[in-house]
């Protein structure tokens, strides 16, 4: 039987057009590929028009490999993508004091926004597993 769905297509895609920094597969919970891409542009642009075609396997395997619950993956991922020096994906997950840290320090000088590109599925995962 398969799991609801955790991350969406649609967003999966609107990250592929910047795939070449590796945002979409970040996104599916693929970090490594997710920095070979940003460092190669998307291994040249051929790994980045291949992706075109593989979106729909990667949501349908981080539906399988993330728990669905109060806190949306696609929220947190857009707030991360566009507000993450400022911490508020992290107040989206209610980590009050580091969203608040996040604030008044860029994300802790963007090496935290960093982390959390790299970190943000399984903070979700954890925290939607608790229920």
């Amino acid at each position: 039987m398969d799991r609801p769905q955790t991350h969406s297509k649609l967003i999966g895609y609107l990250l592929w057009i910047f795939g070449f920094t590796g945002a979409h597969r970040f996104y599916f919970g693929r970090p490594i590929s997710g920095a070979i891409w940003f460092f190669t542009l998307g291994l040249c642009g051929i790994g980045w028009l291949i992706d075109l075609f593989l979106i729909p396997g990667m949501e349908r395997d981080a539906a399988r490999r993330y728990a669905t619950g109060p806190i949306d993956y696609s929220v947190a991922w857009l707030l991360q993508t566009f507000l993450g020096p400022l911490g508020i994906h992290r107040l989206y997950m209610g980590k009050i004091w580091t969203g608040l840290l996040w604030m008044i320090s860029g994300g802790l000088f963007l090496l935290g926004y960093l982390y959390d590109y790299c970190t943000l599925n399984g903070q979700i995962d954890e925290l939607n597993s608790r229920g």
